[in-house]
């Protein structure tokens, strides 16, 4: 069929899942037939994520879970929150979005996350890990409060990766003490975008729980309240005996258990009948409760559940084969190629270095270090905080730490940098993957407040390279000095030159250069957002007879004194632009500077105005915030009028 046309899917291909509209129309069905719209729901995601890339293997392996949440529980009424939302393109399917679920992730289309604001089933933005419990325990409190009845389930979807989160355990532990009817869904594939580190997903991939005595438990429990021998209020004494009877028995400790909620499980996540049936009998209990699923990511389609961690978002791919469908090589590196390998090349000639990634070895390219250094490779799962302080620690004693987190995902980081970095001046690089808009995944993706929320720290030096010979440099001088917290941003996607191996030198802290004289306007940028300039400067200059002068500022933290004195002194006109958000950004520093400096010239700033920014191309993105090269040339013309 083609996606582009025909939204609409066929009754032939799709005999049950062309009729629902909506999970009413899902809880008509016999239980005996969720296991076909189990299979029409993964054909119709392989058909459309073929042609539009997007997170498969986690959708895939979420389909039976879905399906069974949306058939037991009373959607919308009862909540379901999604932890990061990757699993829950079923869901969406399913809620009344099938027939545009081929717009998924375009501009105008369907986020790729769950968003309140597209459909009343999506109860809780999921771009980041780790909040569904929080949320979700929120929600549950929330009801208690306004006393809704019928009384209101609320479901948290968490992943085995994504429960390792501090926020998560945070959840946990304020679940454990509360009366609300929390039900936590652990989604357990073994796998984050990367395979899962840490004591706890080993814990879950050994541990094993009697279904028998699960069943006897809970009858026993339906059995002695309906007799009036225990209540609700003494459910805590009787459930700690539980726990301690069973782990007398199986000699093994369940984590969930200790913390006082229920725990059921593991059960097999893909067989339907067992879901159902599990979820029937748990969903009207009271208090907190754990139900553990194993599922297997890319479950449904074999290359899928081959290699998981390349099909996590795998691009458009032929369905039949299963063959990804590369884009042409033009001979350049991605930024994050060229970061990993620069890494590796500084680790050869100083033992001190060490890298650190929160979860995304293969996305930041952290996984050359890792081959190269493995002892001095540090993947600490889903916990970006951790991986600040971690950072910290290292550079205390004596080691020069390259820390490699996204941007979006850095802010999770924040009070760690100031408190346990920043104060005390530690020489922690902080290199900033898919820094500036992002493209596709949307608004919580978008790295565009890195510059605002680093600028305002001391002791940070805050830079961002035009090209990868700079990121090089960049590099390469963090660690060469004694400068304390040093953070370089750059963008997703190619960098400019096919030459990337620059033979890399020490460049001096808060300097920029001049890239091109001019006498009429000073265009001023940072990052390689500067090169989108410099064509936007060349073509303007063919249209008018002013000459533009453009300096590439490098650092925006701390800014270069000198050039911006002689900016200053020759210009009453200038131009900032920036890939991040304007609103205490660079173009605001520059502003802040001229004026504390007793300069007033005329300062227009291009950058991410102050709004979330939705899903499309990176080049869609870019026009709509009038950082493209069209925009910034229309600035720079009327700038010259």
């Amino acid at each position: 069929m083609d996606l582009e046309q025909n939204n609409i899917i066929n009754s032939q291909d799709f005999p049950l899942l062309s009729k629902i509209d909506s999970p009413d129309d899902l809880r008509k069905l016999d239980v005996s037939q969720l296991p076909q719209v189990c299979s029409e729901l993964r054909k119709y995601m392989i058909d459309v994520l073929s042609e539009n890339p997007g997170h498969f293997a986690s959708s895939m392996g979420a389909v039976e879970l879905t399906v069974a949440l949306h058939y037991v529980f009373n959607t919308p009424y009862d909540r379901i929150v999604w932890d990061v939302g990757h699993q829950a393109y079923g869901h969406k399917i399913l809620t009344g979005r099938r027939d545009s679920f081929p717009t998924i992730r375009k501009l105008d289309g369907l986020s790729g996350f769950p968003n309140p604001e597209e459909s009343e089933y999506d109860n809780f933005i999921a771009g980041h890990a780790s909040n569904s419990i929080s949320a979700a325990l929120g929600m549950a409190t929330a009801s208690n409060i306004n006393g809704d009845n019928p009384r209101r389930n609320v479901i948290a979807v968490i992943g085995d990766a994504s429960i390792a989160g501090g926020l998560a355990f945070e959840g946990l532990n304020n679940a454990a003490a509360s009366k609300s009817n929390l039900l936590i869904v652990l989604n357990d594939n073994d796998m984050s975008i990367d395979h899962n580190v840490g004591s706890l997903n080993n814990y879950l991939v050994t541990m094993s729980t009697s279904k028998g005595y699960n069943t006897f438990r809970y009858r026993t429990y339906k059995l002695l309240k309906k007799l009036h021998l225990i209540d609700e209020q003494h459910r805590g004494v009787i459930l700690r005996f539980n726990n301690s009877l069973k782990s007398l028995i199986s000699k093994q400790q369940n984590i969930f258990e200790g913390l006082n909620i229920r725990y059921f499980g593991p059960y097999d996540g893909h067989n339907l009948e067992s879901l159902v049936r599990a979820f029937n009998d748990i969903k009207d209990m009271e208090g907190p409760r754990m139900i553990h699923l194993r599922t297997i990511k890319g479950k449904g389609y074999a290359p899928a559940e081959k290699d998981p961690c390349t099909w996590h978002a795998p691009g458009k791919f032929n369905k039949e084969t299963g063959e990804l469908i590369k884009s042409p090589d033009d001979g350049r590196l991605k930024y994050q190629d060229v970061f990993g390998k620069t890494l590796v090349e500084l680790a050869e000639k100083n033992p001190k270095i060490a890298g650190i990634t929160a979860a995304m070895p293969t996305g930041c390219s952290m996984t050359f270090m890792q081959q190269a250094f493995p002892k001095r490779t540090f993947d600490v799962g889903i916990s970006e905080g951790h991986a600040v302080t971690f950072a910290g620690g290292l550079a205390k004693d004596g080691a020069k730490p390259f820390c490699c987190i996204y941007s979006s995902f850095l802010q999770r980081g924040y009070d760690e940098i100031i408190h346990d970095v920043a104060l005390q001046k530690l020489p922690v690089t902080f290199c900033i993957d898919r820094a500036g808009l992002v493209g596709e995944d949307g608004a919580t993706h978008h790295g565009v407040f890195d510059l605002c929320y680093l600028r305002s720290i001391p002791n940070m030096i805050v830079a961002a390279p035009i090209d990868e010979h700079c990121l090089r440099n960049l590099m390469y001088t963090s660690q060469a000095g004694n400068y304390g917290p040093f953070a370089i941003r750059y963008p997703r996607g190619k960098c400019e030159h096919t030459d990337w191996n620059n033979e890399m030198k020490e460049i001096p802290v808060g300097k920029g250069n001049m890239l091109k004289n001019g006498t009429s306007i000073a265009v001023l940028t940072i990052g390689t957002i500067g090169n989108t300039a410099a064509r936007a400067i060349e073509e303007a200059e063919k249209e008018c007879n002013a000459s533009i002068a453009h300096y590439d500022m490098i650092f925006l933290k701390p800014l270069d004194d000198e050039l911006l004195t002689e900016i200053g002194n020759k210009f009453d006109r200038i131009l900032t632009v920036e890939d991040g958000a304007l609103n205490g950004g660079f173009g605001s520093a520059v502003a802040d500077w001229m004026c504390d400096h007793g300069f007033s010239p005329k300062i227009e700033r291009a950058g991410i105005p102050d709004r979330f920014i939705r899903q499309g191309t990176v080049a869609q993105l870019d026009a709509i915030c009038g950082i493209d090269k069209e925009s910034i040339k229309d600035r720079i013309l009327k700038l010259t009028k």
